[in-house]
């Protein structure tokens, strides 16, 4: 399997990506993975919350997994894989319940994306994290620019698109986009850090996300994904980014 689900006995569940060796890049069963946890989270009268983090140290996510994905030539192509994510993103994003990304190593691209659609992010102190798809000369591609610009100031958020690079862990909690940094093994940092929350019952934390929901609904968040999403599909069949995948294969 290519990731895992497990309910914890604390009231939370904990989705896994386990492709440690392809850096824990997304594939289509990390898609329908990541969808079924949300819709488990999502339907579960004993789920407070849901935790979403990577396996081993190396990588929390690499992003999409451009050897899957190579083949997606054209706007079209690429756009009915973009949307499938970006679909699955907002429904995290949205999530009746809090959701923690637990950073554990490197996050890059689409990575990235998929931790800036949950409502917390914790990293292991050390790593780096970016947005690098201008550097493939692609812009996000999943939603993950427009949630961004939900949950940091403008000046923040342009600067991590727009330098598309990674930065360490310790500037990204300076600059609001990391919550809490550790040092101990992940899902006991994560605990630590949702000790307070899982104490309240689970209608008033829905309760609460609800705040939020709805602004992202009133902010027609969904539309400016798409918008998004389109933008992505068209630098997707350029002849640059075509030839940044030719490299990058050529180089594994």
């Amino acid at each position: 399997m290519a990731y895992t689900i497990e309910k914890n006995e604390k009231g939370y569940l904990v989705f896994t990506i386990t492709r440690s060796e392809k850096r824990n890049a997304i594939n289509y069963d990390i898609m329908e993975g990541l969808s079924k946890a949300i819709s488990e989270a999502e339907g579960a009268s004993d789920i407070k919350a849901l935790v979403i983090t990577g396996e081993g140290e190396r990588a929390f996510c690499s992003g999409g997994d451009l050897s899957v994905f190579h083949s997606l030539y054209t706007k079209e192509e690429a756009y009915s894989m973009l949307s499938k994510m970006a679909d699955i993103l907002y429904s995290l994003t949205i999530l009746s319940k809090p959701t923690i990304a637990v950073i554990n190593g490197t996050a890059v691209g689409g990575g990235c994306e998929l931790a800036s659609a949950c409502d917390f992010r914790l990293a292991r102190k050390g790593i780096k994290a970016g947005f690098v798809q201008g550097m493939q000369a692609i812009t996000t591609g999943w939603g993950g620019g427009s949630i961004l610009a939900e949950k940091l100031p403008a000046e923040a958020a342009m600067k991590l698109l727009m330098e598309a690079e990674p930065q360490t862990a310790e500037f990204l909690y300076d600059i609001g986009f990391i919550h809490h940094l550790y040092h101990e093994e992940p899902l006991c940092a994560c605990e630590q850090f949702l000790e307070k929350i899982l104490r309240l019952d689970v209608n008033v934390l829905m309760a609460y996300k609800k705040i939020w929901i709805n602004k992202w609904v009133e902010s027609k968040l969904r539309v400016r994904i798409e918008e998004e999403v389109k933008t992505c599909a068209v630098l997707w069949e350029s002849d640059a980014h075509h030839q940044y995948i030719q490299a990058f294969l050529n180089k594994k």
